[in-house]
Order: C-alpha cells, then sequence, then structure tokens
C-alpha cells in the first residue's frame, strides 16, 4: 500500500504562482509515489469568503482547471470537492468537541489573518475553528503525510495535536501522526512585497495573460539603493532577483553578475522577468484552455473523485463511531 497524502486548497480566486511552486510543483510527482487524495475545499472557502458565497461555485470550476491544466490526474488521484462528502463535517463535528479554545486562539494564522484582512468580518466562530475543519479533512483519509508551505506548519502541527487528543480521550491508537512535505520553495512574495495572496490582490495568477504578467512585474519593488545605471546592484535585497532564484535556475549566477556588475538595468530585468514567467505559464495556459473547452469532463472527474473519497471516509467514520459510543 503507498502511503496516503492528503492537501486541499480554498476556492477563493485565481490560483497563482506561489500555489504553483508552494503546492502544485509538489502535488504533481507525488502522484507516483504516494495515494493522493486531492480537495477543493469549498467549506473552508465559505469561512472567510461568507458575503460572497454565489463566488465560491465558479471559483470551484476555476480551480479545478488549473489543477488539471498543470498535470493533476484523476487516474492517479482521488480529486474531488469538500462539500461534496458530508462526513468532512461530521468529523469536524467530533474533533470540535474534544479541541480546547486556547490551542485554536493561539494559532499564529488565524491571528496574522485578523490584523492583515480589514474588508471582511472574520472574528466568527467559524473562522476560528478553521483549524479544525482542517484536521478532520486531513485525518478522515488516514493520512500521514500533507505536502503544505512553510506557513501551514501551525496547522498541520495543530491536527496532529488533535489527533493525538482523540486517541488519549477514548484510548484508541487510531490515528497516526501526519508529517509535512515541504516544497524547495517555502514561500513566493506578491508584486508587492508581501506574502502571495489572494486576500492581498498582489498575486501573478496561473491564467494571466502576457501583459497582465508584464504589468505586475513592472510594479515590484527591486534594489532601493541603486540609483543610476552604473550603480552594482544588490541581489540579495531585489525581490524581482528572488524571482530568477525559483525560475531560472543553473543560469541565477549570470543574472546576478549583470546586476552586480551593473550591467543591466533594473526596468531591463523586469522586462526579462515578466519574458521568463510568460514562457513558463504557457503550457498551462494552453492545457486550461483545451480542459475549459470540455466543462462536462471536468464536471465528470469531480463527481468521480467524491465518490471515491465518500468511500474511504464513510468507513473511517463508522470506525470511529465504533470507538466513541
Amino acid at each position: 500500500m503507498k502511503p496516503v497524502v492528503f492537501s486541499g486548497m480554498r476556492p477563493t480566486g485565481k490560483l497563482h504562482l506561489g500555489h504553483l511552486v508552494g503546492a502544485l510543483k509538489n502535488w504533481v510527482p507525488l502522484q507516483d509515489t504516494h495515494s493522493c487524495v486531492y480537495s477543493i475545499v469549498d467549506w473552508h472557502a465559505l469561512m472567510g469568503e461568507y458575503e460572497q458565497s454565489k463566488a465560491i461555485t465558479s471559483n470551484v470550476y476555476e480551480m479545478a482547471l488549473d489543477w488539471l491544466a498543470c498535470g493533476l490526474d484523476p487516474d492517479k488521484s482521488v480529486i474531488f470537492v469538500q462539500s461534496d462528502v458530508p462526513e468532512h463535517l461530521e468529523l469536524q463535528m467530533v474533533f470540535s468537541c474534544i479541541t480546547p479554545l486556547g490551542w485554536l486562539e493561539r494559532n499564529p494564522t488565524y491571528k496574522e489573518q485578523l490584523r492583515e484582512i480589514k474588508t471582511r468580518d472574520l472574528q466568527t466562530y467559524g473562522f476560528l475553528g478553521y483549524p479544525v475543519l482542517q484536521a478532520a479533512d486531513i485525518l478522515l483519509y488516514r493520512a500521514t503525510a500533507v505536502p503544505i508551505g512553510e506557513d501551514q506548519l501551525p496547522h498541520l502541527e495543530l491536527s496532529r495535536e488533535i489527533g493525538r487528543r482523540f486517541n488519549f480521550i477514548f484510548k484508541a491508537d487510531f490515528f497516526a501522526d501526519c508529517n509535512p512535505i515541504l516544497t524547495e520553495t517555502p514561500r513566493l512574495l506578491g508584486f508587492d512585497g508581501r506574502k502571495m495572496s489572494k486576500s492581498y490582490q498582489n498575486a501573478i495568477n496561473l491564467s494571466d495573460t502576457p501583459e497582465e504578467i508584464r504589468k505586475k512585474v513592472m510594479q515590484m519593488i527591486t534594489d532601493p539603493s541603486r540609483i543610476k545605471l552604473t550603480d552594482p546592484g544588490h541581489p540579495d535585497v531585489c525581490q524581482v532577483f528572488s524571482y530568477y532564484k525559483v525560475f531560472i535556475g543553473d543560469k541565477i549566477k549570470e543574472v546576478e553578475t549583470c546586476c552586480t556588475g551593473a550591467k543591466i538595468g533594473c526596468t531591463e530585468c523586469k522586462r526579462n522577468l515578466a519574458n521568463i514567467l510568460t514562457e513558463k505559464l504557457a503550457p498551462i495556459r494552453e492545457a486550461r484552455a483545451a480542459w475549459a473547452a470540455k466543462p462536462k469532463n471536468v464536471k465528470d472527474i469531480l463527481d468521480s473523485g467524491a465518490q471515491k473519497a465518500r468511500a474511504l471516509a464513510q468507513e473511517t467514520m463508522r470506525q470511529i463511531r465504533a470507538i466513541i459510543f
């Protein structure tokens, strides 16, 4: 039996480069070594986007297109929409009964979101309990590994603690610890220098046109101490250079030499980066267009995935009820 991997994404808008390098780049090869369960977690989206809930349905479809275009294969993975498997909420209810309130209030991601996001009210019972549903998502499939970004490590640790607490309270050795699988690029900043996020509207999206990519890249902040073209650059403080390190591999030394030797200006450097990103995203845009031309096929993939996921989830809940009652 292959080890089980679970991961999910909230359908709150278009997927961006951060999702590509921080998640999808990792998800695709895992399909050959693990039993992968990938969920579009629409209940999670509702927790923060309840005032714009009508957009979630279309976002689910758009996310499915992005996933398939990036290489997720329904013949290798279980791909489904979270709300199509009601056992997620059933296990969340069980975990809500045993999770101490203090664990949730101390979660650093929760505190960061309350501080940073002012456009909607996140001080709700549902949003506070976000990590409890996340734990249910993972443990419902008895996953032992979760491919995540660095910023999700506190949530994963909370999932482990909830699983351990269940085992302790009900005297059962049922849930195993789930371990993180981190990507080589744990975090990619948005074009404004903050964490790349749909919430901050600072993302370069996978579906962006070449013109949209160029416009966003040209807004990036370069070396603030480089005033004249003849001034040597300092790549370590340049946001544009941080992108080069991710997307050009072995050629990074050449870019670094040009920057420190003042052989290229910051504007030209940005134009070159925009061209590189446009070329990198071209195959994804083409594959996405091909899937978009077959909407019924996309729906069938999600429906079939939900059936497979629910069969696994129902068996887990059958065993959990037997342990509890």
